[in-house]
């Protein structure tokens, strides 16, 4: 039998209610696929800081690269400043361990839970793929005269030729992969008339932030020409897109952006796929540890009550199968979260399911 060591840190909040769900019907799965998850739990987050005054510790990072991927609950905590843990333990594992690829499908499970007028699970099924260690989440600048009325904040926006092509680059292979596994839903007249290519969509601004993405636009349209012949390329402003994934989502297939118009964009997606309750990402590395969770935070007003939903994190786990190569097991999950969603649950949202926590996690094992 396979077996497959897996870093579990619960976090904050209702973080450790929803991993615990997922590791329910990860464990559920393995049983029914025939192989094995052994778990390492990890404390980091709001509790270990207030107890220890330690963030992360200098040694979290070589030891989570023992592993292949990691399932995170959430970071967040009530009684730590904005900021201090989420820059000093996700920024920090995203960039040390150089998963420099944000995924997140957006996918619609049942059209009850889309606030969109008249649009099927046909119409929401795309991937945004992030650009997850560059940009203006480098830190890059700083402060002259803080404090004073002649105060001075620098944000620069970091982007190198070889963290947009790494990138692109796989983003190219998602989108070929993608068409190779399903039919684009995208309906335009001129991608039907193309013979339904997967479409890659940069999303930028190249009207106005003309330094950074002229570099996205051009090594874009370098790499698709070279490699990806088979690939339809296009490209949309990201204000546009915000409008186009409102009135028209059907059109898109696999988005590419940088770091951040993707943690814009991809929170929008996730209210068009039904909410918070239901979106899950994945921040890869594709040569190391990966790290994949629900992004919807810690909701620390629900911690304890049992009403959280855990599909995004049981989603999250799906997404870990897939990225072990577990692609039936992912596709059994994916599968039993749909019969759910569709015959059992009353609304996606905490406290409104009809469902616990907990009974959640038991309909969808129960699935499998």
């Amino acid at each position: 039998m396979k077996r497959y060591p897996i870093a579990v840190i619960g976090g904050d909040g209702t973080g450790p209610e929803v991993v615990r769900e997922a590791v329910k019907v990860l464990d559920a799965t393995a049983a029914r696929f025939n192989f094995g998850l052994d778990y390492t739990y990890f404390d980091f987050g709001g509790e270990r800081y207030l107890r220890t005054g330690e963030v992360l510790p200098d040694t979290a990072a070589h030891e989570l690269r023992a592993f292949p991927a990691i399932l995170l609950g959430a970071i967040g905590h009530p009684n730590v400043k904005p900021g201090i843990l989420e820059k000093g333990i996700l920024l920090r594992l995203r960039f040390e361990l150089e998963q420099y690829i944000n995924l997140r499908p957006v996918k619609l499970f049942d059209a009850r839970f889309c606030p969109l007028k008249d649009k099927r699970p046909e119409d929401i099924d795309f991937v945004v793929v992030r650009e997850n260690n560059e940009g203006l989440y480098t830190g890059a600048g700083g402060f002259v005269f803080k404090g004073t009325p002649h105060e001075v904040a620098v944000q620069e926006s970091v982007n190198t030729r070889r963290g947009v092509e790494r990138c692109l680059r796989y983003a190219f292979d998602y989108a070929r992969r993608r068409r190779a596994q399903q039919p684009w839903q995208g309906l335009r007249p001129d991608d039907l008339a193309a013979g339904r290519k997967a479409q890659l969509t940069l999303c930028g601004k190249t009207n106005v932030l003309t330094y950074a993405f002229d570099l996205w636009e051009r090594a874009f349209h370098e790499i698709g020409a070279a490699g990806y012949p088979d690939i339809k390329r296009d490209y949309a402003h990201v204000d546009a897109t915000t409008m186009w994934f409102v009135k028209n989502p059907e059109w898109f297939d696999v988005i590419v952006t940088d770091n951040m118009f993707g943690d814009i964009i991809t929170d929008l997606g996730a209210m068009i796929q039904g909410g918070m309750g239901i979106a899950a990402g994945g921040n890869i590395n594709p040569q190391g540890t990966s790290m994949f969770e629900p992004i919807g935070g810690s909701a620390p007003k629900y911690t304890g009550l049992g009403v959280i939903n855990p599909l995004a994190a049981i989603c999250a786990g799906q997404m870990l199968l897939e990225h072990l190569g577990e692609t039936q097991a992912a596709t059994a999950i994916e599968n039993a979260v749909v019969g759910v969603v569709r015959g059992k649950l009353a609304s996606l949202a905490a406290g409104k399911m009809g469902f616990s926590t907990s009974q959640v996690g038991d309909l969808v094992a129960a699935s499998l």
